[in-house]
């Protein structure tokens, strides 16, 4: 389905996500820190980041902002506990903003929307009815007018 890295210091977050995703039968790297991230970066094909913005030793932004210059096509979902960093310019590199819950539902489905449009964009795998209404179905949804949505 997908091969997925999960950045975030906090490893009961990345365990609760590890499962989750795992259970969805999408394929999970962790990364504790930035640094470790760009490492598996360096030597592993990956679909999607999830990126949390607090990390212990360095801010997530500081990590996308880097992200987005070395892997440019690759798509990073933003997760943090604070609503308040949606507003800030460098968070809309982000393909989306999450803020943090014991609900995970809306995290896979903005997973699900954004791997379908990027399967969609290679053009490489055909896309069913079914998923092209699943797809419809899915919103991310944003306070943040600027935010990419689509």
């Amino acid at each position: 389905m997908g091969k997925i890295l999960l950045v975030d210091d906090e490893p009961n977050i990345r365990l609760l996500y590890k499962e989750l995703l795992n259970d969805e039968g999408y394929e999970v790297l962790e990364a504790e820190t930035g640094k470790a991230s760009f490492d598996i970066l360096r030597r592993e094909p990956i679909d999607l980041v999830v990126l949390d913005i607090k990390l212990r030793l360095e801010s997530g932004l500081d990590v996308l902002q880097n992200l987005t210059k070395e892997f440019p096509s690759l798509p990073v979902i933003l997760c943090s506990a604070y609503a308040s960093f949606q507003d800030d310019y460098i968070s809309w590199l982000a393909e989306a903003y999450i803020v943090k819950s014991s609900d995970t539902e809306e995290l896979l489905k903005v997973i699900k929307k954004i791997l379908n449009k990027k399967r969609k964009t290679k053009g490489n795998t055909p896309v069913t009815e079914a998923e092209m209404k699943q797809e419809e179905d899915l919103q991310i949804v944003s306070t943040n007018h600027l935010m990419k949505s689509t």
